[in-house]
């Protein structure tokens, strides 16, 4: 999937509407440290999906979908469930839409995490007699959309083009010679 488009074959993004936000204030929305981000970047737990790193001083660039999935999961942490069993919870995450996540509660006992997409199926969960505590993602949806009012997003820029690439410049003569000084003429 990418940046410009939603899963289970929801109509494409035009790009001219595509808005998104860079670490620093995904941070700030979700509550966890720029270390941490990186973190869960680099593991592959929420990679950004409209722009990724590509080398030292780029900027992640992360959709309002990649926001929600990082709010969630610094919930369930605060929760106390476990990074590996997160990382199950989002796998099942990662092929909805917004619309799609807003519509679930995810329950969890602090050790399995369940989606329940029905009052039914909460009281269902809760019958089981153990603790469960609820996330109601259509309440975090509603939360990061009003933090990420206040903060600055933007559009995704296309890399410039290289006209000569690295590898085919290696040894061209570019004009200079080194140990000569230019005259004006």
């Amino acid at each position: 999937m990418d940046a410009h488009s939603e899963p289970a074959g929801r109509p494409a993004v035009p790009p001219n509407q595509i808005r998104g936000w860079r670490g620093t204030a995904a941070c700030r929305v979700v509550g966890i440290s720029y270390r941490q981000l990186d973190y869960w970047a680099r593991t592959g737990l929420v990679e950004p999906s409209i722009r990724r790193a590509s080398g030292s001083g780029s900027n992640r660039l992360y959709s309002f979908r990649d926001i929600i999935v990082l709010k969630v999961i610094k919930r369930l942490l605060d929760a106390g469930v476990s990074l590996q069993n997160i990382r199950k919870a989002v796998e099942a995450l990662r092929s909805r839409g917004v619309k799609d996540l807003a519509e679930i509660t995810l329950m969890s006992d602090g050790s399995t995490v369940y989606e329940c997409r029905s009052a039914g199926e909460v009281i269902d969960l809760l019958r089981g007699g153990q603790g469960v505590f609820g996330i109601a993602v259509r309440t975090t949806v509603t939360e990061v959309m009003g933090r990420l009012a206040t903060l600055p997003g933007e559009a995704p820029v296309k890399t410039p083009t290289r006209l000569h690439p690295p590898e085919q410049t290696q040894g061209r003569h570019t004009g200079a010679v080194p140990g000569r000084r230019r005259t004006a003429s």
